[in-house]
């Protein structure tokens, strides 16, 4: 399933770059490469990115050149580097720890100095190619950073794509996402964070190799600079699973011929992607390469110091209309998540009801009463397949209506139920789920979803019961303020959370200020609205009904109002941010 816009960018908000750039395509970008002179070229990629193919086209477009595959002669082999990260793989088909390698880990450095003197002997042109081209030492060289985003690595591997160097062509899709998320990426995105200040070049792979865009570093960073400095949004990404629904489809306006959607990741930079317009062609670039190369004018200072540079807001859908519920789940504790998985902060939550149907609930907590070893032993005998699992004579089933909030801090029993749509507001470790009871389905590859009750059971609050759930986790709306045409609300979340929520209705303008921490914002009702700057400082920025938008810390003051066809309309918008981070700090951006 490719994310939406499928590859139909026309109508999509872009990014524009500053300045006399240009991007190059088609044979425009191999032309534009081979004029970079005597020294070597040096193109690394990501993994994940058609090494084969582009080395294939390299080879066919640059015959002067001599192609050196650095994979090939000089990473070690697989067995040796799967020796080295068994530790971070573990025998879990969904869990591992968060790796700590840097990418030389993966390499035999004489063999690396070896292609250094080689190509710096070279009589004619070279070009070393390959993740960790740029690790073989050279006094001069051009730099092209061939990057791709997350979720079209995921797209590839689903279709059959090996991980890096790897023969598991075939292998369980969960255990592949596994190496690439708790290995593969956290080495790539160290190792490129070292190539951004020397790079010359950065190569759009996205659409594979024949479809690449080249652009200059320069247009790089002033396009990470311009990300920085307005409002935007990264290309969502929409994906069906076993419970999705029709909502997004009929809403949004997806392919109607699809089963269903589940998920809509609508900002989960890690994963997204980034739209730069360089002089008139459009660039796909991920979404992270603006956290790592603008984190304090992103984030804001308090919030870099916080997290580093990782954004840690996450916004997404779940789509369980006409569906079926999401699996019964808890996240880990904080000390959990970090002891056993290396991750230093964990996945509170909340869900956020954009829609809902007049029989929805969400289960939430549990039922005051329950007798842990009695519900963990039914849990164990349905997850043996023995029974089904009574989930409604152990958890809450609260009613949930349109525009309600539940904050669900981790370790919080629940899920959403079906016929809801969910706006889900939460920190961004997302994978870190332990499944309890999926209600005896099978995943849509067939294969029974992994489930996790061993994990669950050391990290369920038994004291979050029905009375705790609904005195400190439903709808705690509090109005902070009002005005002429608007009125300011916190619907959360909870107090052991860090995410602060605001909520504004209006039918007019309403001020807003970043206070110096970057807002992530939705608008929950009306058809569209636009972001504007007092001190003119960005363009006029349009927002449809269900999209979600980043205002970087950078921007300070904003307003929003009803736009278009939302003018006379009572509009909504939630808007979340890391609580405790305003500051009276400057915000600068870099363009480096």
């Amino acid at each position: 399933m490719s994310h939406t816009p499928p590859r139909s960018y026309d109508k999509f908000p872009t990014v524009t770059v500053p300045g006399n750039h240009r991007a190059w395509s088609g044979k425009e970008v191999w032309s534009e490469l081979a004029q970079s002179g005597s020294s070597p070229l040096v193109v690394d990629t990501y993994p994940g990115v058609d090494l084969d193919e582009l080395a294939a086209t390299l080879t066919k477009a640059l015959p002067e050149h001599r192609i050196l595959n650095v994979e090939e002669l000089a990473a070690h082999p697989i067995s040796r580097i799967d020796e080295l990260i068994a530790a971070n793989l573990t025998d879990d088909r969904v869990f591992g720890v968060m790796s700590h390698h840097t990418l030389v880990d993966f390499y035999d450095a004489g063999r690396l100095a070896d292609l250094g003197r080689q190509a710096s002997a070279s009589d004619g042109p070279v070009v070393l190619v390959g993740w960790g081209a740029a690790l073989v030492p050279l006094e001069d060289r051009t730099l092209v950073l061939a990057d791709m985003a997350r979720w079209e690595l995921q797209q590839r591997q689903r279709a059959g794509a090996p991980n890096w160097r790897c023969d598991n062509v075939g292998e369980d899709n969960l255990r592949k996402y596994k190496r690439s998320f708790f290995v593969e990426w956290r080495v790539a995105d160290r190792h490129k964070r070292q190539l951004f200040s020397a790079v010359d070049y950065v190569l759009d792979t996205n659409r594979g190799v024949a479809e690449a865009k080249l652009i200059t570093g320069s247009a790089f960073h002033q396009g990470m600079a311009a990300a920085a400095a307005a409002p935007f949004r990264v290309v969502p990404f929409f994906d069906p699973g076993v419970w999705g629904g029709q909502w997004m489809k009929q809403v949004i306006g997806l392919d109607s011929d699809a089963e269903n959607y589940a998920w809509c990741f609508d900002c989960v930079p890690e994963e997204n992607s980034i739209l730069l317009e360089v002089g008139g062609e459009i660039v796909e670039l991920p979404s992270v390469d603006v956290v790592f190369t603008q984190p304090a004018a992103l984030l804001g200072p308090q919030t870099y110091a916080r997290f580093g540079a990782e954004f840690p807001i996450r916004f997404d859908f779940l789509d369980t209309m006409e569906g079926g519920n999401l699996s019964l789940q808890v996240h880990p504790l904080t000390d959990y998540i970090q002891d056993r998985f290396g991750m230093h902060y964990t996945q509170d939550e909340s869900y956020y009801m954009l829609d809902a149907g007049p029989d929805a609930v969400v289960y939430l907590g549990l039922k005051s009463g329950t007798d842990p070893q009695q519900m963990l032993e039914a849990l164990k005998q349905a997850s043996d397949g023995g029974t089904q699992f009574p989930a409604e004579d152990y958890v809450n089933a609260f009613p949930a209506k349109k525009h309600d909030h539940f904050s669900i801090p981790a370790g919080t029993v629940h899920c959403s139920g079906a016929n809801s749509m969910v706006l889900e507001i939460s920190a961004t470790p997302y994978i870190f789920t332990f499944k309890m009871w999926d209600w005896g389905r099978v995943g849509l590859d067939g294969r029974p979803r992994p489930i996790h009750v061993d994990h669950a059971s050391r990290n369920i609050q038994w004291d979050r019961d029905t009375g705790w759930a609904r005195e400190q986790l439903l709808n705690q709306v509090q109005e902070l303020g009002s005005g002429p045409g608007w009125t300011e609300e916190r619907t959360g979340l909870h107090e052991l959370e860090f995410i602060e929520v605001r909520r504004h209705w209006f039918a007019d303008v309403v001020e807003h200020d970043t206070n110096g921490t970057v807002n992530v914002l939705n608008l929950v009702e009306g058809p569209e609205a636009v972001v504007e700057s007092p001190s003119g400082s960005f363009a006029p920025f349009v927002v449809s009904y269900a999209e979600t938008f980043i205002i970087p810390a950078s921007v300070g003051a904003y307003t929003i109002r009803p736009h278009g066809a939302g003018v006379g309309q009572k509009l909504g918008t939630v808007k979340a941010y890391v609580r405790g981070t305003e500051t009276a700090l400057p915000v600068k951006v870099s363009a480096q």
